[in-house]
C-alpha cells in the first residue's frame, strides 16, 4: 500500500478518507525571439546545434537536466490545495512578511 503526506503540511493522507490532490510543475526556456529571418533563423539553428553539440558534450550529466527543463510533483490536502489555489506562488505570504505593520 502506497502512503502518502501532504507536502505542504505534512498531514498523512488516507485514501479512504482524504482527499488528495496533484500539483504538477514545469520549469523551461522560453523561446521569444522571433524577430529574425526564417532564412536567417535556420542558418542560425544549424550553426547554434553544431555549437551546442560541442557544449552538451562536455558537461556534467547533472548540468545538462537543470539547462532546459525541469518538473515538480506534489501532493496536498484539501486544506492546502485551496491555500494552493488562492497563492499559488506564495506572494502574498512573502510581501506579508517583509513589512510591520505600523
Amino acid at each position: 500500500m502506497i502512503n502518502y503526506n501532504c507536502d505542504m503540511c505534512g498531514k498523512a493522507l488516507i485514501p479512504e478518507e482524504d482527499d488528495r490532490y496533484v500539483v504538477k510543475i514545469e520549469i523551461y526556456a522560453a523561446c521569444d525571439s522571433m524577430d529574425v529571418d526564417e532564412d536567417e533563423e535556420l542558418i542560425n539553428d544549424f550553426e547554434e546545434e553544431d555549437e551546442d553539440d560541442d557544449e552538451v558534450d562536455s558537461l556534467d550529466p547533472d548540468e545538462i537536466d537543470s539547462i532546459e527543463y525541469k518538473t515538480f510533483r506534489y501532493d496536498l490536502c484539501s486544506k492546502c490545495h485551496n491555500m494552493y489555489l488562492q497563492d499559488p506562488l506564495s506572494i502574498k505570504s512573502v510581501r506579508r512578511g517583509r513589512f510591520s505593520e505600523n
